[in-house]
């Protein structure tokens, strides 16, 4: 409320009484409104506000309402802007720029390749060593 306070032309600490009073105006305002949307979706018998609940009960407010519709067109603008960009097509084109420079690097192939792509270290393989072999288990028995 300090900084609201100060962006509208107040100073940098403003007395104590008139953020207090701000505070319980705000907050009495938000109450009301939202209470006087979930009154609007009940008799569209929802129980879930929507964004229309608002703008039904902002309606009588022009400024109000017209900076809602400017929020909501500025969101739905971004979100479209989102979804032009092409992630997917910058990805794979950074991944070859990157590899190109590690080319000039000297950097070889095998150097470029990631690790395995899974979940867990997986097993650990035995060792085989000379005349030991692999698989059986068990004790061995000479004969003899």
């Amino acid at each position: 409320v300090q900084q609201l306070l100060y962006a509208f032309g107040d100073t940098d600490h403003p007395l104590p009484l008139t953020v207090t009073t701000l505070d319980e105006i705000l907050t009495e305002f938000i109450i009301e409104t939202c209470h006087a949307a979930a009154l609007c979706a009940s008799y569209s018998r929802r129980q879930k506000i929507k964004v229309d609940d608002f703008r039904w009960v902002l309606r009588q407010n022009p400024a109000l309402l017209g900076r809602v519709s400017e929020y909501m067109f500025r969101e739905k603008f971004m979100k479209n802007a989102r979804k032009a960009v092409d992630m997917d097509g910058l990805q794979k084109e950074s991944a070859a720029n990157l590899a190109d420079l590690a080319e000039v690097g000297g950097a070889d192939k095998e150097d470029l390749k990631g690790g395995k792509k899974g979940r867990g270290r997986g097993r650990k393989k035995r060792k085989v060593e000379d005349g030991d072999e692999v698989g059986g288990g068990g004790k061995r028995v000479e004969l003899g």
